[in-house]
């Protein structure tokens, strides 16, 4: 009998190992409607305390506020140590209150940064075991403490912010080394409900999304001056794809080449962001879009409205359609490299609702001298499935689900 039970045990652990092997980490992520930000949530920590992190593509790592962080199974990363150099430390931090989480002594430090702060400051790397939901637990997980006052800018429900970027400690590279799983981490950013993110599996077999997805390549371009720290041979570690036109309605958009193409000077392409509310173009490329948008518009006899900051291409809601994805509106889409390769922006993703009797295009004008040509921000990743294969260096996405009658808290 006893046999029987030991044999019952170590074939339900295998199971439960297996199931993690093939799913990874899954964690759920939500959208907070005053600042549009996507965060996960976990737990950190002997006392299992709940975290709320911000979700950061161009991120380090993970960093929490720890003023009020209470763990016994927490410890510091000395300064000499063989993870401080993996992590690739930068100095040794120092405390002279009482230790506790964020203050001690010669502890391995590295910058951590807030997007939302015009400074970035290094504090301590600590270990401690990060927990789900789904009972996933991940012993000695690195993160950064940060005071409370660093979490300025942030949604109101988050203490933290989880780095997702080619960075070596960032989030998603500690999950995969943790529970060798490949390096790569999928976003499914709801606009209600609770959504995905996922490190380690592919899209869940259940949502029968497969039939949707499209594949680009990651393009690894080198940093400019916008990132905390670089040096000439240092390569970016945010997500480029190569978009390489527009069209509205199917029509292609009258826009010179070169303004989508990374120069010389590292100036130009398209990038991937989590923090940018609005999909942000250069305005050689925003002008000719927004014209072809506002004449598409007129041809389906949506009539225009009067602008209202920041947005330039506005229209009368009462004279819009509506559909389970959202108003009808003409379709946007971004070309990509490969036969019938695009990324369509329509329905709720291509226009915002500002009151009552107006909505306008959703995307801004982000000058002249951008550093980055086209930055495709948070509104138009909602209900769009994104999985950065960071080993592969290529991008699966979807378009937006509720078109199939889907979402992303549905999958």
């Amino acid at each position: 009998m006893a046999t029987s039970v030991s044999y019952s045990i170590l074939f339900i652990l295998v199971l439960i190992r297996t199931s993690h092997a093939q799913t990874g980490l899954v964690l759920p992520l939500r959208r907070d409607a005053k600042t549009s930000q996507f965060y996960a949530t976990f737990q950190m920590g002997s006392e299992r305390a709940t975290i709320n992190a911000v979700i950061h593509l161009s991120g380090q790592h993970l960093w929490i506020a720890c003023d009020n962080y209470t763990s016994t199974t927490y410890a510091p990363i000395p300064c000499d140590s063989a993870e401080c150099e993996a992590a690739k430390g930068s100095g040794c931090s120092g405390c002279n209150g009482p230790a506790r989480p964020g203050c001690s002594n010669n502890t391995c430090g590295t910058a951590s940064s807030n997007p939302f702060l015009p400074y970035i400051t290094s504090y301590g790397l600590y270990e401690d075991t990060l927990s789900s939901k789904s009972h996933v637990q991940l012993p000695e997980f690195i993160f950064s403490c940060v005071p409370n006052d660093f979490v300025e800018g942030l949604a109101a429900p988050a203490s933290g912010m989880v780095g997702l970027s080619r960075f070596d400690i960032a989030f998603h590279k500690v999950v995969a080394e943790k529970m060798k799983v490949p390096d790569r981490f999928s976003i499914c950013p709801p606009s209600s409900g609770i959504g995905k993110l996922t490190v380690g599996g592919g899209a869940p077999a259940k949502s029968d999304i497969s039939g949707f997805v499209k594949t680009t390549p990651l393009i690894v371009n080198k940093p400019v001056s916008n990132q905390p720290f670089f040096s000439d041979n240092d390569l970016s570690r945010e997500y480029f794809i190569d978009v390489r036109s527009i069209r509205v309605a199917g029509e292609a958009v009258e826009v010179k080449e070169s303004y989508f193409h990374i120069n010389g000077d590292r100036v130009g392409g398209t990038k991937i962001s989590s923090l940018q509310n609005y999909t942000a173009l250069h305005t050689s490329i925003y002008k000719p879009l927004a014209r072809a948008f506002e004449k598409a518009a007129s041809d389906m006899r949506i009539k225009s409205a009067a602008a209202v900051a920041p947005f330039r291409a506005c229209f009368r809601s009462e004279t819009l359609k509506r559909t389970g994805a959202g108003p009808e509106v003409p379709a946007i889409d971004l070309v990509l490299p490969g036969e019938d390769v695009y990324w369509r922006i329509a329905g709720a993703n291509a226009v915002v609702e500002v009151d009552r009797k107006t909505v306008c295009l959703a995307f801004v004008d982000a000058g002249s001298r951008p550093t980055t040509s086209v930055v495709i921000g948070a509104h138009q990743l909602e209900e769009n499935y994104l999985e950065f294969d960071v080993a592969a260096s290529q991008l699966r996405f979807t378009s937006s689900l509720l078109v199939h009658n889907k979402s992303c808290s549905r999958i």
